[in-house]
């Protein structure tokens, strides 16, 4: 798809209240939305984009749904720019209905210079009840591939080998620990919509 210039990960989660432990709903506790959910998208985004560092523009969280939670954040957003210049915007919250036979409908949509990605991580809502869809649309045409099954998960086997033997195949320090920083700074200057 050429050059990535922009990423939306949207990752909305099933909070299941009643099975929560109480320490779930303190922050001091848990680290927050952003820092619990928004991790995995703000290190989707560097793997994505390619960059090597990452600058946080502008985050929000909030409690929409929550109230008898008073350090709670139901919801959670942010813009971000990769040094490279791709940006993102990330969406994480605890709004996944009952009805949506997953845990949540996570989405993921990549624009680069010559095409778009979007990738349908669990569920292909009222279509299918398998996740996996990957939809490209490039210069030859459209094209949609059903993934499930057909690669595994990769990552974990080399992760596993790189705590045991100290290496890096799966994923650098470097890479995780930006990351991480952006997350925590996501986290940390959000802003706190009242709602």
């Amino acid at each position: 798809i050429g050059r990535v210039v922009h990423v939306t990960i949207l990752a909305p989660h099933r909070l299941n209240k009643g099975t929560r432990p109480s320490w779930f709903f303190e922050k001091d506790q848990n680290g927050g939305i952003i820092t619990d959910l928004g991790s995995h998208q703000v290190e989707q985004f560097l793997a994505y984009s390619g960059g090597r560092s990452i600058r946080v523009m502008h985050s929000t969280l909030a409690n929409y749904a929550n109230g008898d939670k008073k350090n709670f954040h139901d919801y959670g957003d942010g813009s971000l720019v990769a040094d490279n210049g791709a940006t993102c915007y990330f969406r994480v919250d605890w709004f996944t209905p009952d009805g949506l036979g997953a845990w949540g409908d996570g989405r993921v949509f990549i624009i680069g210079t010559e095409g778009t990605i979007e990738i349908r991580k669990y569920i292909d809502i009222a279509s299918s009840p398998d996740g996996d869809h990957v939809y490209v649309a490039d210069r030859t045409g459209e094209h949609k591939y059903e993934v499930t099954g057909k690669v595994g998960f990769v990552f974990f086997g080399k992760f596993i080998r790189d705590c045991l033997d100290g290496t890096e195949t799966a994923i650098s320090q470097e890479h995780t620990f930006e990351a991480m920083r952006a997350t925590l700074a996501a986290q940390a200057q959000a802003e706190v919509v009242s709602t």
